[in-house]
């Protein structure tokens, strides 16, 4: 039913319950567990430096180096599961990233990782989980994980 496999990641605490799901489902199909992590481009953007950071250090080599260890992280249990890992470090707005890797890889099911907030924070500052289950073109299965503010 899925050869493809998508599991977007931001490397928060949360995410957790979405790995297992997602390379469950892997697992279970026989399927390629794409793993995705975006560099938010607004955030290096919007970056204007910091004289306590190395010059060399930014914000871009810092979310890289995070992106890269949650890539790492979910593509070691996977591998501890038997489940043929890609993993993708882009630049992007994250939502729209997502979609776009979903059209461009041909994903069959998106796993995403959705932490349940109150209603104020989620208007604040919106949803990527959100976005992509409306505009995606494949299924999104949402793994709820509930963070106490």
């Amino acid at each position: 039913m899925y050869d493809r496999i998508l599991l977007p990641t931001d490397g928060s605490k949360g995410v957790d319950r979405a790995i297992d799901h997602a390379i469950d489902a892997a697992e279970r199909y026989d399927a390629t567990l794409h793993v995705l992590y975006v560099v938010d481009s607004d955030v290096v953007n919007a970056y204007s430096g910091d004289e306590f950071v190395d010059g060399s250090e930014g914000a871009s080599e810092t979310l890289e180096e995070r992106g890269r260890e949650a890539l790492d992280e979910v593509a070691s249990h996977a591998a501890d599961a038997g489940v043929e890992t890609v993993t993708e470090l882009v630049y992007g707005v994250p939502h729209e990233a997502v979609l776009s890797y979903i059209d461009d890889e041909d994903i069959d099911l998106t796993v995403m990782g959705s932490k349940t907030r109150s209603g104020d924070y989620r208007r604040m500052l919106g949803s990527v989980t959100e976005r992509v289950s409306r505009q995606s073109t494949a299924p999104v299965s949402i793994v709820k994980t509930t963070v106490s503010e």
